[in-house]
């Protein structure tokens, strides 16, 4: 929506600057930026999904949010045993203040090291946005019978503000995250693909601090991503955004649903 008190550059910029990034609480972006969700809901659907398991482990649980929610959506029908992983330390801490009193333990475990869990452990494995998904290291903490539910951001998302700021980017980096690849890899690591899902959706970008506070929470859309290294291109964004409305852009996202099979 238009703002009927234009203001300064250099106020929004600050604020987005100075705003708190840890975890996945997207609130602060309430009246300044949108994003559309998926069809699927994904923490309703993930709450529906807890109902039915009895050791469920949440892989890269950023701030705890989103398993947070589906806890409470579950409850009291939540499983025995939950457990969760990250490995950004600010959100390890975020995490195990949301969760503990749920009792679900945070494990401080780096993205791209073995997960600390006993092979079969789990009868559901869970994830929101993983930085990669690990499959042989999914498969093999899955029990077999076992699911992994998760919703992965797709190839090119949000490349509209990436492209703004790096300009055109290589084919092979819109190619990353595609679901038919990663379709390929969860079956080459012995899983089942029951279910998978794309969607491509709006975002928009109604201010620039809601810019500048994204690309800080958001780190590897522009890496390196600093207010002074920038600051020729976010004042031209802002004026663009002043005269023509809000800056838009697509997210991409899949909903993986895939089964380890009985042996």
């Amino acid at each position: 929506m238009p703002h009927q008190h234009p203001r300064a550059f250099d106020d929004l910029v600050a604020e987005g600057a100075s705003v708190p990034t840890a975890g996945w609480d997207f609130s602060w972006f309430e009246g300044r930026a949108t994003e559309a969700r998926p069809s699927w809901r994904y923490a309703r659907s993930m709450a529906t999904r807890l109902t039915g398991a009895t050791a469920v482990l949440e892989v890269q649980t950023g701030g705890g949010e989103v398993l947070d929610q589906a806890l409470e959506t579950a409850a009291p029908h939540r499983p025995p045993l939950v457990v969760a992983t990250e490995g950004w330390p600010p959100n390890v801490a975020t995490a195990t203040r949301l969760l503990r009193p749920r009792g679900v333990p945070v494990v401080a475990s780096p993205d791209d090291a073995p997960l600390p869990f006993a092979d079969g452990a789990f009868d559901l494995v869970v994830s929101r946005h993983p930085v990669e998904p690990h499959w042989s290291e999914i498969t093999r903490v899955l029990a077999p019978g076992g699911t992994y539910f998760a919703q992965h951001v797709g190839p090119g998302s949000v490349f509209e503000l990436i492209e703004y700021f790096l300009g055109p980017q290589p084919q092979e980096s819109r190619n990353h995250r595609r679901p038919d690849r990663e379709r390929a890899d969860a079956e080459a690591a012995g899983l089942e693909v029951v279910d998978l899902r794309a969607e491509r959706l709006r975002m928009e970008f109604h201010d620039i601090g809601a810019v500048v506070h994204f690309l800080r929470k958001v780190v590897w859309m522009v890496p390196g991503f600093t207010v002074e290294g920038y600051r020729d291109r976010l004042r031209d964004l802002h004026d663009r955004i002043e005269t023509e409305g809000p800056f838009v852009a697509h997210s991409t996202r899949h909903l993986f649903d895939a089964r380890k099979p009985h042996r």
